[in-house]
């Protein structure tokens, strides 16, 4: 007796006898395909954004016509013919329709197929997680494009840009280039791969936006750019700006999007700092990226109208709102830009940054360009310990801060000098920068290795930034002082006069102290000519003048470059300023002393050297020490107990130290 089929058994019989089960898996397998042949050409073609979005939408919808033609028409050796319902088809229960051997191997094919891409599918998402918990959390993110017609909208794109490259910065567990590193790739045709590479990342953000009136939309795309080129997320967004809030939340959004790809976690005070509004003031936001747009500007041309510009949108911005604390450092970043040289010898030198940094932390005591900028006010003061403390604390907010690192590691080489902390922090900052700033960086890296003796590792990283920047003038002035750090004057002076042949604005101390007679008096006279330009003030090099005049006979000019040399030090002296709490006012009143045959003046300025014990705790470089052991503004001391004292204590330092940093550098595995 046959036993009767219950209803679902009989569904499922029906679907197979009217090949709908066959159909579905064949054109699953297609669609797998399909889907993944779009998703491989969609960026190298270049296709639009929605692309991928679109084609899925069409296979969905040929998805239920292939279902509803295989449930009503089958193919037939004689065509395509309609299928006779199931009260037609005699002995359905024994499926006495008969499937050809075609569909079934289609079928098993179709389902091998399917298989393979979703196991496909999981192992190379299983690598791609494993591949990114792996690799440095490194990220650049490229300049926005401005979709807008509008181009005078560039501001907002830059401003949005930059707000998730800051976000992202705050990040500790991430590697965030800084924006001047990316600035380089805003009109490039280079691939991603191409750029990952030169900027040493890993990843790369790319964006583009449009504003129209109080909107915006926003196309964000992260890409892991090692390897194999891949697209990790994307999202466009809309959003009506009613409120500063709605502007800062996109931004949030997209950094804490990013940070779930690259499978680290924001910590709470770190979203915190993301998430925080500036000012509720939408004008007063406006404002206040229209400045910071334009500072950009002064600060790539040195244009002063820029300059203006910046500042009346900052204080428009502050008079709409005057609890806006980054208006604020905004303005002390404007005035140290423009003022910092004119106000040198004035007791209120840098009062006015110090009066906006201090009332914008006053307002919001976290914010990382306000502490840098105390920090620079403090350095330039020669209060060299507050300018770390305060570095340290913009490094604390924003660990991703590259001008921090390289201005503790200046402070570090100079002036509270400990070698190993200064070449850590250099090397810091040059993680972090790779734009048109990275070879100065460089630079400073190698000179630091070559003042403290290792001049293998110091042509290293020179030659580095010859290859990126092929400054001949910067090339030649580091070997000129790695020959002086190596005693060899008259190989360091060849080089000296190589540097003037090639660039005519080139001015050498080093020929108007160990040069002849009239080519140092030349280039003396075109040193002085520069500074009257300038308007700076001649503080190391007045007396270096006055000694080439000297040498020609120009007594009278000489003595006036002597005197100017003996106000501007002991002035230095009286204000505290950098030059003077770094010593060098000393050693320049020293030797001008000296010169002048006050052998008494001469050994006070020494002794007062010794007192500070910048000879028993700091370390001079190399070329200082030779340089000091050499000048010919000492000839009448030289001898002296004081002047061999000072001789001996810095040399032995200056070896200690090497030592130190020899230890440091092989615990690195840099050695």
């Amino acid at each position: 007796m046959t036993q009767k089929l219950n209803s679902f058994e009989m569904f499922w019989k029906e679907l197979k006898r009217r090949k709908v089960v066959h159909v579905i898996t064949v054109y699953a397998a297609t669609a797998f395909v399909i889907m993944e042949l779009v998703s491989m050409i969609a960026r190298p073609l270049k296709l639009p954004e929605w692309t991928e979005a679109f084609v899925i939408v069409l296979l969905c919808t040929g998805f239920v016509i292939a279902v509803l033609l295989s449930w009503s028409y089958d193919i037939t050796p004689a065509g395509v013919k309609k299928t006779k319902p199931v009260s037609a088809v005699k002995h359905i229960d024994q499926a006495a329709t008969a499937t050809s051997s075609g569909w079934k191997i289609a079928t098993y094919v179709s389902a091998f197929i399917i298989l393979a891409l979703v196991a496909f599918n999981f192992i190379s998402k299983w690598r791609l997680n494993s591949d990114i918990t792996k690799l440095d959390k490194s990220i650049a993110v490229l300049p926005f494009r401005n979709d807008s017609k509008d181009t005078t909208n560039q501001y907002f794109i830059n401003g949005i840009m930059e707000k998730i490259t800051t976000n992202l910065q705050m990040v500790k567990t991430l590697r965030v280039l800084s924006r001047t590193s990316v600035e380089q790739y805003r009109y490039t045709i280079k691939s991603i791969p191409e750029i990952a590479r030169e900027l040493d990342v890993n990843y790369i953000l790319e964006g583009s936006g449009q504003k129209y009136g109080n909107s915006f939309s926003l196309t964000v795309q992260l890409i892991k750019a090692k390897g194999k080129e891949t697209h990790l997320w994307a999202k466009p967004y809309e959003e009506e700006i009613n409120e500063v809030k709605d502007y800062i939340r996109i931004q949030s959004q997209i950094a804490e999007a990013i940070a779930t790809e690259l499978k680290t976690t924001i910590a709470p005070e770190e979203k915190q700092l993301i998430e925080k509004i500036p000012t509720k003031n939408m004008p007063a936001f406006d404002l206040y990226l229209k400045a910071n747009n334009f500072l950009d500007k002064f600060e790539k041309n040195s244009d002063t109208s820029f300059y203006q510009i910046a500042v009346t949108f900052y204080k428009a911005a502050l008079v709409i709102d005057p609890s806006f604390a980054k208006a604020y450092t905004g303005l002390a970043k404007a005035y140290y830009d423009m003022y910092q040289w004119e106000t040198y010898f004035k007791e209120s030198y840098l009062d006015s940054i110090l009066i906006w940094t201090d009332k914008a932390l006053s307002i919001d005591n976290q914010l990382d360009d306000a502490f840098y900028l105390k920090g620079r006010y403090c350095e330039a003061k020669g209060q060299f310990q507050e300018a770390l403390d305060y570095y340290d604390k913009a490094l604390i907010i924003n660990p991703n801060y590259y001008s921090a690192y390289l201005y503790k590691g200046s402070i570090l080489t100079w002036n509270l000098t400990d070698f190993v902390k200064c070449l850590d922090n250099f090397h810091k900052a040059l993680n972090l920068i790779h734009g048109d700033e990275r070879p100065s960086v460089l630079r400073e890296l190698s000179f630091a290795y070559m003042d403290i003796g290792f001049f293998e590792k110091a042509e290293h990283y020179n030659n580095e930034a010859y290859f990126l920047d092929s400054n001949k003038v910067a090339n030649l002035t580091f070997l000129s002082r790695l020959a002086f750090s190596k005693e060899n004057i008259e190989e360091s002076m060849k080089f000296e006069r190589k540097l003037q042949e090639i660039d005519s604005t080139y001015v050498s101390s080093g020929l108007m102290d160990f040069g002849n007679a009239e080519e140092a008096y030349l280039i003396a006279e075109k040193l002085a000519e520069q500074y009257r330009k300038s308007g700076k003030p001649n503080l190391q090099q007045s007396h270096r003048i006055g000694y080439a005049f000297e040498r020609v006979g120009k007594n009278a000019e000489a003595k006036d470059y002597f005197n100017q040399q003996i106000l501007f030090s002991k002035e230095s002296i009286k204000l505290d300023r950098r030059y003077s709490m770094s010593f060098a006012a000393q050693y320049d009143l020293a030797a001008t002393y000296a010169f002048l045959g006050d052998k008494k003046m001469a050994n006070k300025y020494l002794i007062e050297m010794d007192k500070s014990e910048i000879v028993k705790t700091s370390i001079y470089p190399l070329w200082w020490i030779n340089y000091c052991k050499n000048d010919p503004l000492f000839t009448s001391v030289r001898n002296e107990e004081v002047f061999q004292r000072i001789q001996h204590n810095t040399t032995l330092n200056n070896q200690a130290e090497h030592e130190r940093v020899k230890k440091w550098l092989e615990h690195q595995g840099m050695l």
